[in-house]
């Protein structure tokens, strides 16, 4: 086996091949601007679909691409509190109504306790 392997060289490490007649793909440079100021440069190969936002390297923020429209804010849903869900179920008169027999039931329940 020692016979065979290369001198000096370990298997894997290192490669030998060079950049010569070599052809890159072509690229393009996007630029992308940060809330916080900082401006990022992107390489894309030259047909790739460019995304309109882009993490900044240094700050981690939603980086916009620089001559891309503002996006619109995305809707944020009300949050619906307890007496909205339960205005869904029942109307203002059938409360006033389950109202009235619980208080009613809670008075009995009082008067069967002090008797």
């Amino acid at each position: 086996m020692a016979e065979r392997a290369l001198r000096g060289s370990r298997l894997g490490a290192v490669s030998y091949e060079n950049d010569q007649a070599t052809e890159l793909a072509e690229r393009q440079m996007v630029a992308y601007s940060c809330p916080n100021g900082h401006h990022i440069d992107v390489p894309f190969a030259a047909e790739a679909e460019v995304p309109q936002t882009w993490e900044c390297r240094f700050c981690g923020a939603t980086a916009l691409k620089a001559d891309a429209p503002a996006p619109e804010p995305a809707r944020i849903k009300a949050p619906r509190s307890h007496w909205d869900m339960l205005l869904e179920r029942r109307s203002i008169p059938e409360l006033e109504a389950i109202l009235a027999e619980r208080l009613e039931l809670l008075r009995v329940a009082g008067r069967r306790k002090s008797a």
